[in-house]
C-alpha cells in the first residue's frame, strides 16, 4: 500500500509573488500616506503663517484648531465652509478679533481645512 500525503493546491510561484507584492505596496503606501500628508499640510500652515494666531491644542489669538474641528464635527459642509472662511477670513464666529483674509488658492484652502478638521 502506497500512502501518500494529500498535497496543498499552490498558486505557481509568479501569481503569489505578484499578489503579495501588490498586497505590501497598499500597505506601505497607505501607511505613509497620512502621515506625510498630515506633515505637508502643517507645513502649508506654518508657511502660510496661521501658527502665529492658531496652535492645535490651545487657543492663541484665534482658536485652538482641535475646538475649530469640535466645532465641526458631524457636518458634511464643514469642508467647504472652513475653506471659504481660510480664503475670505471672518469676524464673529469665534469673538470680536476678526480673522483677515488668506492669501491661500482654492487647493490651499482646502488642504487646510481638511487638516483642521482632522484635529
Amino acid at each position: 500500500m502506497n500512502h501518500k500525503k494529500p498535497s496543498t493546491v499552490l498558486l505557481p510561484q509568479q501569481p503569489r509573488t505578484a499578489l503579495a507584492t501588490l498586497a505590501l505596496g497598499i500597505v506601505l503606501a497607505t501607511a505613509s500616506l497620512a502621515p506625510g500628508q498630515a506633515q505637508a499640510s502643517q507645513d502649508l500652515a506654518q508657511s502660510k503663517m496661521c501658527l502665529t494666531c492658531h496652535q492645535v491644542d490651545k487657543k492663541v489669538v484665534g482658536p485652538a484648531f482641535k475646538d475649530v474641528a469640535a466645532r465641526y464635527k458631524g457636518d458634511k459642509t464643514a469642508e467647504a465652509k472652513l475653506a471659504a472662511k481660510i480664503k475670505a477670513g471672518g469676524k464673529g464666529s469665534w469673538g470680536e478679533i476678526p480673522m483677515p483674509a488668506q492669501n491661500v488658492t482654492e487647493d490651499e484652502a482646502k488642504q487646510l481645512a481638511k487638516w483642521v478638521l482632522s484635529k
